[in-house]
């Protein structure tokens, strides 16, 4: 049996840092082979470039999924292709630049990843259930495939779940900042959790700080909403799987949050 872990969204600096700071540790500790990370926020909470990619590698993570604030910062758009393991939701556009897939082959296990994004109270893009099945259809067939669903509701989350049961080996949720608690393995052999949570600034508005979001809430005007500073949350799933099967046997939320000063 193997173990992968899979990270949810980084906010800002505070995201980033306890990465660096904490995953080898984790990784050591949980005894996992590889990391995936939800990174779409971790350019001042929208968007990333390949220099903070880079750097969120170097931290120990093998692949970076993304969602809908892939474009946050211009200059990702034409430099997304440098970044081999960074995949960008599959359900765009054939012509938005990147992919959104990935096969991953490290010293311990074999591995493909699918970034896909939802459509309930968000954006327009394509359909995630078709987009999925032309994806899993491209992939090699004897490879546990991870998929990174960057959705609003919940719904739509275990929907999916439930329409991959048996074709994947996990399908969880990002995009919320709010772990929840419904991990299971379902009939098929797929694990499932709604949404993996946050790694950034836990006192905070899922990442922002409190006071411009509390007034955008009380008047309505707009306003910017800034990455919150201090003590920081690292959470996500840890999903127990079988290469051979490609079947999960196992998933646990994870989280390490740090203390309030």
């Amino acid at each position: 049996m193997k173990k992968i872990l899979m990270i949810g969204d980084v906010v800002g600096n505070p995201g980033r840092r306890i990465l660096k700071e904490r995953l080898r540790e984790i990784r050591s500790s949980l005894g996992v082979c590889a990391v995936v990370v939800n990174a779409e926020n971790a350019a001042a909470g929208s968007g990333i470039t390949v220099a903070l990619a880079k750097e969120i590698f170097a931290a120990g993570v093998d692949v970076i999924t993304l969602g809908d604030h892939t474009w946050g910062q211009k200059e990702f758009v034409p430099t997304i292709g440098q970044l081999e393991n960074a995949v960008r939701p599959a359900n765009y556009p054939p012509s938005a630049p990147g992919k959104g897939w990935t096969l991953v082959t490290t010293p311990i296990c074999r591995f493909a990843v699918l970034n896909l994004l939802g459509r309930v109270f968000m954006n327009p893009v394509d359909c995630p259930f078709r987009a999925a099945d032309a994806a899993l259809n491209e992939m090699p067939k004897d490879v546990p495939v991870f998929v990174d669903f960057h959705a609003e509701a919940t719904s739509e989350k275990i929907t999916l779940a439930h329409y991959l049961d048996g074709r994947v080996t996990a399908v969880v949720g990002t995009h919320t900042h709010v772990q929840t608690s419904d991990a299971v393995v379902l009939p098929g052999g797929t694990a499932f959790q709604s949404d993996l949570g946050m790694t950034g600034p836990w006192y905070s508005s899922i990442g922002r700080d409190f006071n411009p979001v509390l007034q955008k809430f009380l008047t309505g005007i707009p306003a910017r909403f800034t990455v919150a500073e201090g003590p920081a949350t690292l959470e996500g799933a840890v999903v127990t799987f079988d290469p051979a099967t490609k079947k999960a046997s196992a998933i646990e939320a994870f989280r390490l949050r740090e203390p309030l000063a």
